[in-house]
């Protein structure tokens, strides 16, 4: 397959979040049945984030987020998948740390360079401390950086070839991930068309949206993609993950992208 397929686990509320009423050892326990959902289904590289701490913090996450997620992290990566780290809303340097201590290949980070007003307020990028911080930790972890994330407005005017251009050179990021406003929002295809075209050589990654009815549409211009609603039961994000949907969207997208 051609195109790399970025599975989702979004993690249960962590204990000691705003709606976290579950044990560490349950939000570890859903986090590995659907680790191994994703693999049985046909999916080898994984992003694992703590998408159940909503409302999140702006800045650094509490010491105990980065502990529980380690752990998990450790667990998931037991099931034999390549793991990407994202810890919301904007914890580059707990992202790094965690993929430092357990192996992972790369880290997300939702606004890494420009700045951008969201549901926790102005979050800034801070491109120079992750990639001195990575330098400091002596690994090779990549970054895939999102341009002009998902709920958010970016701040200032500018277009999103200018914002990804900024991304990839100045602050180094290796893979660029588009999305759409929110998530489960389909990416804008002529943005993204035009982005491919002036970045040829880029690493484009769709970052929301996707699904079994427009993939061939969408992924025509990019590299891969991070499926996370379309993969649970129903497309519900408060249910697992559901292996007969995964393994359907795989095999279409190895059978357009061979």
């Amino acid at each position: 397959m051609s195109k790399l397929i970025i599975g989702v686990i979004h993690l249960l509320p962590l204990p000691g979040t705003p709606h976290g009423h579950y044990t560490v050892d349950e939000v570890l326990h859903r986090a590995v049945s659907d680790a191994q959902s994703l693999k049985d289904g046909g999916v080898d590289t994984v992003i694992l984030e703590n998408f159940g701490d909503a409302p999140f913090v702006r800045t650094q996450v509490e010491p105990h987020v980065v502990a529980m997620m380690t752990r998990i992290a450790l667990a998931v990566r037991g099931v034999g998948l390549t793991l990407g780290i994202n810890v919301l809303r904007n914890d580059a340097q707990a992202a790094m740390a965690i993929a430092a201590a357990v192996g992972a290949a790369f880290i997300r980070i939702n606004v890494h360079t420009g700045a951008a007003w969201t549901d926790q307020g102005l979050i800034q990028g801070d491109a120079y401390q992750t990639l001195m911080y990575r330098r400091q930790l002596g690994v090779s972890v990549d970054i895939a950086a999102d341009v002009m994330v998902k709920h958010a407005t970016q701040a200032g005017t500018r277009t999103l070839l200018d914002a990804a251009k900024d991304t990839l050179k100045r602050g180094g990021a290796l893979h660029l991930i588009i999305t759409g406003t929110a998530t489960g929002a389909v990416v804008n295809v002529k943005e993204l068309s035009n982005l491919r075209d002036s970045l040829p050589n880029t690493s484009i990654w769709i970052g929301s949206g996707i699904d079994i009815d427009n993939v061939e549409d969408v992924l025509q211009f990019a590299d891969g993609a991070i499926v996370g609603t379309y993969f649970h039961t129903e497309g519900d994000l408060d249910k697992p993950l559901d292996t007969d949907r995964i393994s359907k969207f795989v095999a279409l997208v190895s059978d357009t992208y061979p």
